[in-house]
């Protein structure tokens, strides 16, 4: 029986201290999603960047030198300036050689991460397609950004590991 009690005592501590953790600690890895998919009909590159809610957070905080809180409504004009400025500086697109101008479209925040969305200029089919992705390197020196090119149904990947910022992708 003492045993017992033993267990559960240092069980409920170790919950209690978990608890506790800083949020690098609770997720170990650095990692986020870019997904550029060319939209025929609008003519336009639809872009969506996936990245846990509190790297992000730290990340525009780090930046910018103040608070962000993604679950708080009074900082959201705040995370929309924040973020067009980042995603200007942390995300480049350039189609058959000419670079597009990126329009910052909003975020949704999902549970423990954030969507954000960006839109290109209209432009033709694409052939060659470059990109220059990265985002939270100014955070962490581990951190990846698997990226996702799709255009007319043709999907290519690639990781992209901190310092590596760069890819080209032919269609």
């Amino acid at each position: 029986m003492p045993g017992k009690f033993l267990y559960v005592f240092f069980l409920s501590l170790t919950v209690i201290f978990q608890s506790f953790a800083r949020a690098e600690e609770v997720h170990p890895y650095h990692v986020g999603s870019v997904e550029i998919n060319y939209n025929s009909k609008s003519k336009t590159f639809e872009v969506t960047g996936r990245f846990f809610l509190d790297d992000l957070e730290n990340g525009l905080s780090k930046k910018y030198g103040s608070p962000f809180h993604f679950n708080d409504h009074q900082y959201k004009a705040k995370l929309n300036e924040a973020l067009q400025k980042y995603c200007q500086e942390y995300f480049k697109l350039k189609a058959d050689n000419q670079f597009l101008k990126i329009n910052y479209v909003g975020y949704e925040e999902d549970h423990e991460s954030v969507n954000v969305f960006l839109e290109s200029e209209a432009l033709g089919s694409p052939k060659k397609v470059e990109a220059a992705v990265s985002f939270l390197y100014n955070l962490f020196d581990d951190q990846m950004n698997i990226v996702h090119i799709i255009v007319d149904g043709q999907r290519k990947s690639e990781k992209l590991s901190y310092p590596n910022r760069y890819l080209y992708k032919q269609f």
